[in-house]
C-alpha cells in the first residue's frame, strides 16, 4: 500500500507542480494585469463597471483555464488523471457560469450608470432602469439553468440517459410545468410588467391599504418600503391580477383634502381666508391649487373641504397635517362656539 502511494506521488511530482506553479504565475499575471488596468481608468467607465462586477470569477476562470492546459500536456497514464481532469472541467464550467452571471449583471449597472436621473427626466430613467433589472435577471435565470445542463453533460451517466430523458420529455415537462406553475406565472407576469410599465423603482404606490415605494424588483416579486419602514414583499402575479393605486405613474403631483366639521353658525370665507393665509406660509405648497368648499352637512355640523396640492406624497402628507392642525387651533383659539355641537330641546315632564 505503501509502496503503491510513493509511486502514485512520484508520478505526480512533476505534473502537479508544474500544473500549480503554471495556476500561480496566471494568478499573478491577471492580479498585475487588473492593478494596471484599475489604476489607468476611471471608475465610472463602462469596461471598469464590468471589470470589476467580474474580476473576482475571470481570475478563477484563467486559473482553472491555466489549470486544465496543464493537465491536458500530462501524460494520459497518471494516476486518477480521468476523474481530475473531469472534475477540474466541471469546475471551469461552473466559473464560467458565474462570470456570466456577474457580466450580464453588469449589464443593468452600465445601463443605469449611462442613464441618470436628471432632473425633468426621471421617468424615462426610472422606466430603463425597471425593463433592465427585469431582463437581466431573465438573463441570469438562463445562464444558470444553461450552466447546469453543461455541467451535468460532463458525467458519463447523465449522457447514457439522453435518449430516454428526451423520450419521457413530454410526461416530465408536464409534470415540471405543473409544479413550478407559480414560479414561471411570477416569471411571465415580470416580463409583461418590464415592458408594459403599470411602475417603476422609486414609485409611490397604494397597495393593500398601504402607502409605500417601488424599493426592489426581482424575477419573482417585488420589495415595497412602507412609509414606516416596513417592508412589504409581493409577487409579481399580484400585480396582474389585482387592481393598486401608482401615485407617480405620469408625474409626482398629488392633491390632498383636509375635512372639518363645523357649527352651521362658522362663517366659511373666515376659513377660506385662512386657509389661504397657512397655504401661502408653507414651503410645502406647490401653489397650484387651493380649494375650499362645503361638501355635507347633516342634523348637527356642517363639512368643510379643504383641497391643496403638493410636488409629491410625502410633502401632501405634511401639509394636510400642518393645515389640519393650523385650522383647529384657529376654531379653537377665534371661534370656540362654532364647533360641532349636539342641540337638544328641554321638554318640562
Amino acid at each position: 500500500m505503501l509502496e503503491a502511494f510513493r509511486a502514485d506521488f512520484s508520478a505526480w511530482l512533476w505534473p502537479g507542480g508544474s500544473a500549480i506553479f503554471a495556476v500561480l504565475v496566471t494568478y499573478v499575471i491577471y492580479r498585475l494585469a487588473l492593478a494596471v488596468f484599475r489604476h489607468f481608468s476611471e471608475s465610472g467607465t463602462v469596461l471598469r463597471l464590468f471589470l470589476d462586477a467580474a474580476a473576482r470569477a475571470l481570475g478563477v476562470v484563467l486559473c482553472l483555464l491555466a489549470l486544465t492546459g496543464s493537465l491536458k500536456a500530462a501524460p494520459g497514464d497518471l494516476p486518477l488523471i480521468g476523474a481530475i481532469q473531469q472534475v477540474t472541467t466541471l469546475l471551469l464550467i461552473l466559473a464560467f457560469t458565474w462570470a456570466a452571471v456577474r457580466l450580464a449583471s453588469a449589464i443593468a449597472d452600465v445601463i443605469v450608470a449611462l442613464n441618470p436621473v436628471l432632473e425633468g427626466q426621471w421617468k424615462r430613467a426610472r422606466k430603463v432602469e425597471t425593463q433592465t433589472r427585469f431582463l437581466v435577471r431573465a438573463l441570469n435565470i438562463l445562464i444558470v439553468i444553461i450552466g447546469f445542463g453543461a455541467a451535468l453533460m460532463t458525467f458519463d451517466s447523465v449522457q447514457h440517459m439522453g435518449a430516454s430523458v428526451l423520450a419521457s420529455a413530454g410526461v416530465g415537462g408536464l409534470i415540471l410545468g405543473f409544479a413550478a406553475r407559480p414560479v414561471l406565472s411570477n416569471l411571465l407576469a415580470g416580463m409583461q410588467i418590464a415592458f408594459t410599465q403599470p411602475f417603476r423603482i422609486d414609485d409611490v404606490l397604494h397597495v393593500q391599504g398601504e402607502w409605500c415605494w417601488v424599493e426592489e424588483v426581482t424575477s419573482t416579486y417585488v420589495v415595497l418600503r412602507v412609509w414606516d419602514l416596513r417592508r412589504l414583499v409581493v409577487p409579481l402575479q399580484w400585480f396582474i391580477e389585482n387592481p393598486f393605486q401608482n401615485w407617480s405613474r405620469n408625474n409626482s403631483d398629488l392633491l390632498g383634502a383636509v375635512f372639518v366639521w363645523v357649527d352651521y353658525t362658522m362663517p366659511v370665507e373666515v376659513l377660506r381666508e385662512e386657509f389661504n393665509r397657512l397655504l401661502a406660509n408653507s414651503e410645502l405648497w406647490d401653489g397650484k391649487l387651493a380649494t375650499v368648499q362645503v361638501t355635507d352637512s347633516n342634523d348637527q355640523a356642517m363639512q368643510v373641504r379643504f383641497l391643496m396640492s403638493a410636488a409629491d406624497s410625502s410633502r401632501n402628507w405634511d401639509l394636510r397635517c400642518a393645515i389640519r392642525e393650523g385650522l383647529v387651533t384657529f376654531i379653537q383659539q377665534n371661534y370656540p362656539a362654532q364647533l360641532p355641537r349636539l342641540r337638544a330641546r328641554l321638554v318640562e315632564p
